[in-house]
């Protein structure tokens, strides 16, 4: 199993709206990166785990956790000439982009904010590809270490609410 953040606007589509699609699931597409790409098309599997990353908004960070329900296959919203991933040059014959369908997992309770991940940069998030200076990818790999610490994050908050309860 491997683990991934996956980043999206909640603007466009937030983890609000998966919760709120049928079967909480929906497909992931217009990744219009390469590299983001073939993340999805060469390394996904079914199984696998990803957070589910809010960018661009008043508090980025991660809002929870959803599983790959189905391995890479071409993005139809790129043959749409109404849909505003459209891609004109990309051809159903020889698709150049994919994406991969999500299941929510579990929403957490609370955002675990950019702010909060950078103040482990220089120790067990070091290697955290969403913290390295320049990067705006919206597929990266996570480490399992990475996955389980950040998992832990939250399960410390969750732990804090049920003992003062």
């Amino acid at each position: 199993m491997k683990y991934w953040l996956l980043k999206s606007e909640p603007g466009s589509f937030g983890i609000d709206d998966l919760a709120a699609a049928p079967a909480k699931r929906a497909s992931w597409d217009g990744v219009r990166n390469y590299q983001a790409r073939n993340f999805m098309r060469d390394d996904m599997r079914k199984g696998d785990l990803a957070f589910f990353y809010h960018s661009s908004c008043d508090v980025p960070g991660i809002a929870g956790i959803v599983r790959i329900v189905k391995e890479a296959h071409p993005d139809l919203t790129a043959f749409d000439p109404a849909d505003p991933h459209y891609d004109p040059v990309s051809d159903p014959q020889n698709p150049r982009w994919y994406m991969v369908d999500v299941a929510l997992e579990r929403k957490f309770r609370r955002v675990i904010t950019l702010d909060e991940l950078k103040r482990y940069q220089r120790g067990r998030l070091s290697e955290l590809m969403i913290l390295r200076r320049g990067n705006r990818l919206s597929i990266t790999p996570v480490t399992k270490a990475e996955w389980r610490f950040i998992v832990s994050l939250e399960a410390a908050e969750r732990a804090r609410e049920q003992s003062s309860a």
